[in-house]
């Protein structure tokens, strides 16, 4: 799944912070938030090999409304429309992204409808149902279940499709109680698809910070191996700039297999293409710093895979934000593929975003 640099803030469901409690039905509608943003966004691509080079100029608006909380009920409704006035076309010109009812205590939560969701192997907005439980003050269990899925972002908009045919759960525990450290074991079952569970475990400190992740599927086809993937990432900051290097594994037959199908927060490349690939061994490093509202980044990797294959990638980007609400971003892409001119390119985007 491709990893986009994005200035727009999407409100994720996973809390169990409740809005503001209103007397009535009606107070709830009126004292209700209006949020959203306006973004631009343009695309030039320079693809190898003689394949047409890709392009994209669009222009994107979200809006989003949620009631405050009346007797521990609330709403949300949540639109992205876009127009492209130059490239390829969205799949749709506006999509219903959110549109959900929450029940909230304090220690409990449960929503229903489409909603964003940002878990360790799913993501963007889905229609589904999502309970959050903190049982003590260092651990939350979130339990889900997920029919369909749709993206909708600065550079795509597109619809919601089944998942599977009879959806998917998810079990996501985190717990907070060692210091400096969190563990994360989850657990999927995509019904029909495949069974894939794991286990993140992070660490931070003031300068420094260590992940390690590793996950595996049992997958239900016959006709489809198991697959695994194996990830370590050490990160240090220090006066504005930050550095980190990481190693990512795959299974030898089957990559990821069914993990990574919907959605992953472990691929830190822009295209990655190949980092869940069967035998994929990928090595990165980066490097950032901040100085005052500018922040500049550099992101190179190599990855082997398959036999004999490799590819290697480089992303810069750039980031200033002029105001509050307002902000711009630059993202530079080189990507190569050995052995494959045909799909070597280099890429500039830049994005302005307008938030309220």
């Amino acid at each position: 799944m491709t990893k986009k640099i994005s200035l727009i803030t999407c409100g994720l469901l996973l809390s169990t912070n409740m809005a503001f409690a209103a007397d009535s039905i009606d107070e709830a509608f009126k004292t209700g938030t209006v949020s959203g943003d306006i973004t631009g966004y343009s695309l030039k691509q320079d693809n190898k090999g003689g394949t047409k080079d890709g392009k994209l100029t669009a222009l994107t608006g979200g809006l989003s409304y949620e009631t405050a909380s009346f007797m521990n009920l609330s709403a949300k409704a949540s639109f992205r429309a876009g127009h492209v006035f130059d490239g390829t076309k969205f799949n749709n010109d506006s999509l219903m992204t959110e549109a959900y009812v929450k029940y909230a205590q304090d220690a409990f939560s449960i929503s229903v409808g489409r909603q964003a969701i940002d878990l360790e192997w799913l993501g963007d907005y889905n229609e589904s149902v999502v309970a959050a439980i903190t049982p003590t003050a260092d651990t939350s269990i979130v339990l889900g279940y997920v029919n369909q899925q749709a993206a909708a972002d600065e550079d795509e908009i597109g619809k919601f499709d089944e998942v599977t045919e009879d959806g998917a759960y998810v079990l996501d525990i985190k717990y907070s109680g060692i210091k400096n450290v969190e563990l994360n074991p989850y657990f999927y079952s995509a019904v029909d698809v495949a069974e894939f569970y794991g286990l993140k475990a992070s660490y931070s400190s003031d300068m420094f910070g260590a992940v390690a992740q590793y996950a595996a599927s049992s997958e239900d086809v016959s006709t489809k191996k198991d697959g695994s993937i194996a990830h370590i990432e050490l990160s240090t900051s220090i006066a504005g700039l930050s550095l980190a290097t990481g190693y990512i594994k795959t299974d030898k037959d089957a990559g990821t297999a069914s993990i990574s199908a919907y959605g992953d927060n472990i691929s830190p490349f822009d295209n990655g293409a190949n980092t869940y690939s069967a035998d994929a061994k990928t090595v990165y490093g980066s490097v950032g710093y901040t100085i005052a509202a500018v922040e500049l980044g550099a992101l190179y990797g190599e990855t082997d895979f398959g036999v004999n294959s490799e590819e290697k990638e480089l992303n810069l980007t750039a980031s200033y934000s002029i105001s509050d609400n307002l902000g711009l971003g630059l993202l530079y892409v080189d990507y190569d593929l050995e052995g494959s001119s045909s799909s070597d390119y280099k890429a500039l985007s830049a994005t302005a975003s307008y938030t309220f």
